[in-house]
């Protein structure tokens, strides 16, 4: 079971419309995207996770996605070189946050890292090569992390995924969600895969907590499927985040 007792957030920014986007810029509901974010911190808690809520981050609109700041496993965080210029900005904030907590380590140039591109499971852990992370990046995982017991694999992925955890995310430390045609077979070596439909492919992000699966709602077919993994599903409404190029694994860092 994947277990945390931990979680750091950031609250809505008020700019969310105007953060990095892959896609059309589908407008945003700021009201309805604050509430959404408040129910999922209120699912977190209810599984049992103590969470943190850093304030709104000035002149950092994508700011409530900080899993892309910083990668947590092995007892320590590195924090990330997101690959976007413009998220920079709110690495420092999530470093202090975390250091009373974790120990740190930085990433410098020319390496690029997000961390929604990093997936792990047992003592693997995997690195999409995307718009956002480039092969630097995944070098210094591995000098952080190798050394601490895990193993480092980079993942080649689409033009049009943005992040690794677009299309997967851990279930438990053996089993993985994937969307059905977004990776090759294997990629995950040895680990179980619970097949997401194409058509579902959203809700293959989902955050598995202490027995709990926090998903995207509106995606019966997961649903059934990780509750035939003996998770408690909580369907949360992530209508606004969505339309942010946003999941809901950007949404926290779990320690």
């Amino acid at each position: 079971m994947l277990t945390y007792t931990w979680a750091l957030t950031r609250a809505i920014s008020g700019r969310l419309a105007e953060g990095e986007r892959m896609g059309d810029r589908a407008p945003v509901d700021v009201a309805l995207a604050r509430e959404q974010h408040a129910a999922y911190v209120g699912a977190l808690r209810g599984a049992g996770v103590n969470v943190v809520v850093l304030p709104e981050l000035g002149g950092a609109p994508d700011g409530c996605f900080v899993e892309d700041t910083a990668v947590i496993a092995a007892g320590v965080a590195v924090l990330t070189r997101p690959g976007a210029q413009s998220r920079r900005v709110e690495v420092p904030s999530v470093g202090s946050a975390l250091a009373p907590t974790v120990p740190t380590r930085t990433m410098s140039a020319p390496a690029t890292l997000d961390g929604g591109d990093v997936l792990r499971i047992g003592l693997d852990l995997y690195v999409g090569l995307s718009a956002r992370t480039n092969r630097a990046g995944v070098g210094r995982l591995r000098q952080v992390f190798e050394p601490r017991g895990l193993r480092v694999h980079a993942v080649e992925l689409p033009l049009a995924v943005l992040h690794l955890k677009c299309v997967c995310s851990p279930v438990d430390d053996g089993a993985v969600l994937v969307a059905a045609g977004s990776l090759p077979a294997g990629t995950f070596g040895g680990a179980r895969v619970i097949e997401v439909p194409a058509e579902e492919t959203y809700a293959a992000n989902a955050v598995v907590v202490n027995g709990c699966a926090l998903v995207a709602a509106g995606h019966p077919v997961t649903r059934r499927r990780l509750e035939a993994e003996g998770l408690r599903v909580v369907e949360l409404d992530m209508s606004e985040t969505r339309k942010a190029d946003g999941s809901l694994t950007c949404l926290s860092l779990l320690v």
